[in-house]
């Protein structure tokens, strides 16, 4: 009994690394520059199109295409807050919700278009490996997968709170205004956090093709798990969308395997509701919007 609840409880946890990393990405844009963003699903879809062309035309290993998908979706959201976002930035939120809708149906549907619905597979030397510690199945594949997400997640933190950027980031997310008058320059401020943010869905991409197949709605998946982690987390909290995200995985996890195969976003809706009913700020505190 005891390894079945322990084996759920590994799965969820590997799956919620990945989650972590895009939940992340959304909480961070939204704390900072004040946006949701529809479309990091769609980044998540592209980081996974650029991993699997490296590794077909040039045999990259995923794990080593990271540094290309990062820097690559870095630049991306860079050139998106600075040519799109920047100009719908304001009181009314419609304008910036509608953009990056357009803009997830934009890149959804140009996937279909250049690449088909066909879905694309890497195969590594670690896709089928696995460790077995007293009766447990752990994949390699997904374990390095959450312990690069954890190690990036911790390198967000430690930037947030060390770097004078990402302390001139917290203190824009906080107060714009106070923010330009103490001389931080909101719009590099917003460029670096959306480029951060796009970065880490290009590095969920990457670690995902080792046991995961790329197609145009692979993002529409994990987009809305991040939107739960975020809701679950509270809004603009980065440490409460990575223990939601970790959470959402076990709950997950544990829901296939004892609910049903078909269950498991069941149950993290059914979390999702009963946190909005007794708790609406979510889980991290702070105040509801």
């Amino acid at each position: 009994m005891w390894e079945t609840v322990a084996q759920a409880v590994i799965n969820g946890l590997l799956i919620g690394g990945i989650y972590a990393l895009v939940s992340i990405g959304v909480t961070l844009i939204f704390g900072v520059v004040k946006i949701v963003n529809f479309a990091q699903g769609e980044f998540v879809m592209i980081g996974m199109y650029i991993t699997f062309f490296l590794a077909n035309q040039f045999g990259i290993d995923p794990l080593l295409s990271l540094f290309v998908s990062m820097p690559v979706l870095f630049v991306i959201g860079v050139l998106i807050q600075h040519f799109l976002i920047r100009r719908v930035l304001g009181p009314n939120d419609m304008p910036q919700i509608f953009l990056t809708f357009a803009l997830s149906l934009l890149l959804l549907n140009l996937s279909l278009m250049l690449f088909t619905a066909n879905y694309r597979t890497v195969h590594t030397s670690y896709s089928d490996e696995a460790f077995h510690v007293a009766g447990l199945y752990i994949p390699v594949a997904k374990l390095i997968a959450f312990v690069v997400a954890m190690a990036l997640s911790g390198v967000l933190w430690l930037f947030l709170h060390t770097t004078d950027l990402g302390k001139a980031m917290r203190a824009a997310s906080q107060n714009r205004d106070v923010a330009m008058l103490m001389g931080i320059n909101p719009n590099r401020v917003f460029c670096v956090a959306l480029g951060i943010a796009l970065a880490l869905a290009g590095a969920a991409g990457s670690l995902l093709m080792p046991f995961y197949s790329a197609y145009p709605f692979v993002g529409q998946v994990f987009v809305l798990m991040a939107f739960v982690a975020v809701v679950l987390g509270t809004l603009g909290n980065v440490m409460g969308a990575l223990i939601a995200s970790l959470m959402m995985g076990i709950a997950e996890s544990l829901g296939v395997q004892y609910v049903g195969a078909d269950s498991g976003l069941i149950v993290v809706f059914a979390m999702l509701l009963l946190t909005l009913a007794f708790k609406p700020t979510g889980l991290g505190g702070g105040s509801a919007r």
